[in-house]
């Protein structure tokens, strides 16, 4: 019998850190590790603990998803500006807990970040390692030298008609 789950889409707290670094970590552990290194992904980790999540979320507009029945986070995304330009922005740090993956939590996301201002504004989006309606950089479907797939959408007329 199908469930009836209702998730909340909300800002990122400081307080969201610890959870949300747990939450990345059980991720990419779990499912990235088919597509990455062991050694890859630990090292990874290293820059993605509570504290580093708050400095980023500095920069970036950060949103976590949860399961409203318990409150539990069990997704995040973040975009922000691409190297500080007006004009192009990226997507990071793109998650959905192993147990809720495949049920439209990341499509959820994406479509989050793409209403935010950083995606409104730009003519170009960037991000690494996704593949919702987004092309190979440059039509490179290989890892580049930090090990990561580069994938970007281009269309400034219908990010245009979005606005």
């Amino acid at each position: 019998m199908w469930g009836l789950y209702i998730y909340k889409i909300s800002r990122f707290l400081n307080t969201d850190a610890e959870v949300v670094a747990q939450l990345i970590a059980k991720t990419m552990r779990t499912t990235n590790i088919k597509d990455y290194s062991i050694a890859y992904i630990e090292k990874d980790l290293q820059s993605l603990k509570a504290n580093d999540l708050i400095e980023r979320a500095k920069q970036f507009h950060c949103y976590v998803i949860e399961n409203s029945d318990d409150g539990v986070i069990i997704g995040v995304g973040s975009i922000g500006p691409f190297w500080g330009s007006k004009t192009e922005s990226s997507l990071f740090n793109i998650f959905v807990d192993p147990e809720y993956q495949g049920h439209g939590l990341g499509k959820m996301i994406i479509k989050t970040l793409e209403m935010d201002e950083y995606f409104l504004r730009a003519s170009r989006i960037e991000i690494p390692a996704q593949k919702l309606c987004y092309d190979f950089k440059n039509g490179i479907d290989e890892v580049d030298s930090e090990e990561l797939y580069r994938l970007e959408k281009f269309d400034s007329d219908n990010f245009a008609k979005v606005k």
